[in-house]
């Protein structure tokens, strides 16, 4: 039986970049990551001021690919800030691009990936627009939204594409469906998060973008509350710059002068003591948040997936094992994988093995 040719684009707009890729089936046939200099997005007001100058830019290079235009089916773009949404795959409409632009999580260029693959999809003809998986995610117990107080409520925002495609290698890999296993995903980027997978549902979740969790490379995580109050009221900095030092400025960056987590590993090699003690106090912090998602999972863990870009460091995932090593198996699967997780959730909608959702 030959399988029909068909061609899945998928488009990710990230801060400064935009990814794009085109499968052709199952398989990468071409993928580049687009570089945006701050010349070029200094005269945008917005981000989504950067709609055309983007969609441009991939219309340039897609051109130089050899894709038959009627045999492109899906335009996949990155899900940005909508509303609170399931996982899944959905159909890009109206509501979904009023909500964005109205969104009141805020801007981020993942936004765009609405809005480029929904007009892109128009100079294909057979080609449909969709989004998958979110940040927003949620698919939070409702117990795992209580705060302290109930003019707080905890919320559902992760890096959901990247720890469901995990989730579900992990278990093709072992020869099950996602939704029979109890998992423990840890996403390891700019942003940490850490996920409890159980029966196909994140469950609990740190905020990985709203100061809740380990810090990171980028971000402080969670720290003492009234320390932050204090320090938000002592009039020495705005709200915009205070925001900028719990996110973008925080973590590594704000221990060691670096974002870097390469460049962090390299001065652990090199013996640096408190780049040591830094470092190892980040995978000290991902560890207590993992044993608090195995409580969320009531001790029944069948593996703990350890992915982004930090899951390439072997001394940090070992140091990850000496400390929660006791919870379940430790599986590795380094990389974002966003763009292939983008692709593959296209194909399955194609294939009919998930349904695809109206928003």
């Amino acid at each position: 039986m030959i399988m029909e040719e068909i061609f899945i684009i998928a488009i990710n707009p990230g801060s400064t970049s935009t990814k794009i890729a085109v499968y052709r089936n199952k398989e990468c046939i071409f993928e580049e990551n687009i570089k945006h200099s701050a010349e070029e997005l200094a005269p945008f007001e917005k981000i989504t001021d950067q709609f055309e100058f983007r969609k441009q830019a991939i219309m340039q290079r897609l051109n130089g690919t050899k894709i038959d235009p009627e045999k492109v089916k899906v335009i996949m773009g990155r899900g940005g800030l909508v509303r609170p949404i399931e996982s899944g795959v959905y159909r890009i409409n109206d509501q979904m691009k009023h909500d964005l632009v109205n969104s009141p999580v805020g801007e981020h260029a993942s936004n765009l990936g609405c809005f480029i693959a929904d007009d892109l999809a128009r100079e294909f003809p057979n080609a449909v627009a969709y989004i998958t998986d979110p940040v927003v995610v949620d698919e939070m117990d409702p117990i795992a939204r209580i705060a302290g107080h109930p003019l707080f409520t905890r919320r559902s925002v992760f890096h959901a594409l990247n720890q469901k495609a995990t989730a579900r290698r992990h278990a093709t890999a072992v020869g099950k469906k996602y939704e029979e296993l109890n998992l423990i995903v840890v996403h390891l980027g700019g942003g940490i998060s850490v996920g409890a997978h159980r029966n196909g549902r994140v469950t609990d979740v740190n905020h990985a973008i709203g100061g809740e969790g380990p810090f990171s490379p980028e971000r402080t995580g969670s720290v003492p509350v009234i320390d932050a109050v204090r320090m938000a009221y002592s009039g020495k900095y705005s709200e915009k710059e205070f925001t900028r030092m719990l996110i973008g400025q925080g973590g590594l960056a704000a221990h060691l002068g670096t974002n870097n987590a390469y460049e962090v590993e390299q001065r652990v090699k090199n013996g640096d003591e408190q780049a040591t003690l830094i470092y190892e106090a980040m995978a000290y912090q991902v560890s207590k948040f993992v044993g608090m998602m195995a409580v969320a999972l009531k001790g029944k863990v069948d593996g703990v997936l350890i992915t982004g870009g930090v899951a390439y460091d072997k001394w940090f995932v070992e140091k990850l094992r000496e400390y929660a090593g006791w919870v379940a198996p430790f599986f590795i699967y380094p990389g974002e994988n966003e763009m292939e997780a983008l692709a593959m959730n296209a194909w399955r909608a194609i294939q009919g093995e998930i349904e695809v959702k109206e928003y």
